[in-house]
């Protein structure tokens, strides 16, 4: 056995991974200059969403994206994030032999379950990533009833 050879959960990847690496695969050879995302739709970046008791915190992974080109919104209790991650091609001589880096428009909502300070939404970028913060509104927030 090969110390090599490991399986796609243990790499950290699903199972269906594989799968869309072979179907990539087979369309290369099919439709040769045909990009894996015209075949497989718009990207999405990874998002996590996070709670505590006074805010939400939802972080987008955005790397290669200047701020410019994103935008945030809250409306009627969905947060969305939005933005273009522009192609950084050059007109070079040879072949590429495989573009997995995603480009184009994208858009995350995510659902805030609790009423929220919209006015007080605060978003910073670094570092390629986007950590949004969403204030809960003081009727959300727990409280401490004391026993008499």
């Amino acid at each position: 056995m090969s110390l090599l050879k490991t399986t796609n959960n243990e790499l950290g990847r699903s199972p269906f991974s594989n799968l869309r690496d072979q179907f990539g695969r087979l369309f290369d050879i099919a439709f040769p200059g045909r990009e894996e995302r015209e075949l497989w739709g718009d990207w999405s970046p990874a998002l996590d969403a996070c709670e505590d008791k006074d805010k939400y915190t939802v972080s987008v992974e955005l790397p290669g994206m200047k701020k410019e080109d994103i935008a945030v919104s809250v409306h009627d209790g969905v947060l969305t994030v939005s933005g273009e991650r522009k192609s950084e091609k050059e007109s070079k001589e040879g072949l590429v032999h495989r573009t997995e880096r995603y480009y184009g428009k994208f858009t995350r909502s995510v659902s805030l379950p609790a009423t929220v300070y919209a006015d007080k939404v605060s978003a910073s970028y670094k570092d390629g990533v986007l950590t949004v913060e969403v204030p809960k509104a003081e009727e959300a927030r727990p409280k401490t009833i004391p026993v008499n």
